[in-house]
């Protein structure tokens, strides 16, 4: 029976916990996000295999505490934002391809021409600006 009450606290709890963090789908969250969420989700099956059930709530509760600090200062300060969501970079520019940029995102000329048939664009001499964010 112990186990009854467990996984009814763990997904009250845990729907708690991740209410919390957001609503964002995995698509839109951030890197920090991301990482936050999946060790959320791995930390509240451990009172499952016999650990401690507050310690893993205490624990979760904390790493939700640390990413609302961390959007937080994201907000409010600028370097916090560029360096954990990043800025959009511009990789088409009056037509031209920036490559120098390309390079620092590790993006292919194929992989952008990828991305352009998504958006019904055929031809990458179409376009007068791109920019790729973050």
């Amino acid at each position: 029976m112990d186990w009854i009450w467990k996984a009814i606290l763990i997904i009250l709890v845990g729907t708690f916990i991740l209410r919390i963090a957001g609503r964002k789908s995995i698509s839109q969250m951030t890197l920090s996000q991301t990482v936050i969420m999946i060790a959320i989700g791995s930390l509240l099956i451990q009172p499952v295999s016999g650990k401690n059930i507050w310690v893993t709530f205490g624990v979760g509760g904390v790493l939700v505490l640390t990413l609302v600090v961390m959007e937080f200062l994201q907000v409010k300060v600028d370097f916090f934002e560029k360096y954990l969501t990043g800025r959009s970079v511009s990789i088409i520019k009056d037509g031209r391809l920036q490559e120098k940029e390309m390079k620092k995102l590790r993006l292919t000329v194929d992989q952008l021409e990828m991305k352009c048939r998504q958006q019904n664009v055929t031809s990458l001499r179409d376009i007068q600006s791109a920019t790729l964010e973050p």
